[in-house]
């Protein structure tokens, strides 16, 4: 594994990257409010093991890149979707796979409209439609929203604080698989130990931007992947299914059981997919 922080758009993004850089290049973007971390260095290991060269980074406001203060709106999803493009540009990498999970996969959609000569494989993980279709959809479990309003009452000084509500984050969204406690524990200690201002996670929610590429997935022409969990919370099995019919001619498997999360036990189908498309 090796860090970098690049300068790029005129702000700091921490990158992460795994195995030989001669090889077909594989970007990881992850979802709102969630770091690097979530992307499990083990799961990026075994990618980089099947002759890929894996880069995961930090979004605006979150890990050790620049982070604004907690309740501002600074940028808008094209600005992250330019990031991403940064962020091959310091690697020298001409084209990539994407491989976005939630917001990463709509940011992958902007990319593969942006800048299509970029891209050489679209990989969409719990995610959905980039548009006006996605209102139309089965909407997010209220838990969920229930849960993130603990967040007013958390000393983000205290890691005993912190790390279980992390770690419990992802409980809310997991599906019927057993929800990994331990492993989840683990990534909330180290995104909790890398983080430069954790209460900057929420700005994402005042995320906006990227209209002119609403509804407009039909222009897609990049090979493009969908995986979807049959039991996610946050965006329900009916929006991996919009998101395969708006591209047509993408691929969709289903994760049966899984939720809004990449789960331990879906690692292999899901590497060897993107091995398969990346090919």
């Amino acid at each position: 594994m090796n860090e970098q922080i690049l300068k790029i758009n005129k702000v700091e993004i921490c990158t992460e990257s795994f195995g030989n850089p001669n090889n077909p290049a594989v970007l990881l973007i992850m979802g709102a409010m969630s770091s690097l971390d979530w992307w499990d260095e083990d799961f990026c290991l075994r990618l980089a093991e099947r002759e890929r060269f894996v880069i995961r980074y930090d979004h605006r406001d979150l890990g050790r890149s620049t982070t604004y203060p907690p309740g501002t709106s600074n940028y808008t999803i094209t600005d992250m979707a330019d990031d991403a493009i940064g962020v091959l540009d310091a690697y020298s990498i001409e084209k990539a796979h994407i491989v976005g999970m939630s917001l990463g996969g709509m940011i992958g959609q902007i990319l593969a409209l942006r800048y299509p000569d970029r891209i050489d494989s679209l990989t969409l993980i719990a995610s959905s439609v980039f548009g006006t279709e996605a209102e139309k959809l089965p909407p997010m479990d209220q838990q969920i929203l229930d849960y993130h309003t603990k967040s007013t009452s958390i000393d983000w000084s205290n890691q005993e604080e912190t790390v279980p509500y992390l770690a419990g984050g992802w409980k809310i969204l997991s599906g019927t698989k057993p929800y990994e406690e331990e492993r989840m524990y683990k990534l909330a200690e180290r995104e909790a130990a890398r983080a430069k201002q954790l209460p900057s996670r929420f700005n994402h929610a005042l995320l906006q931007g990227g209209g002119q590429y609403y509804d407009r997935l039909s222009e897609i022409n990049i090979p493009t992947l969908v995986i979807h969990g049959t039991k996610d919370p946050a965006l329900p099995y009916e929006h991996g299914l919009a998101l395969a019919k708006a591209i047509s001619h993408a691929k969709l498997i289903a994760l049966e059981g899984t939720g809004h999360e990449v789960h331990s036990e879906d690692w292999e189908q899901i590497i060897q997919s993107i091995v398969g498309i990346s090919s």
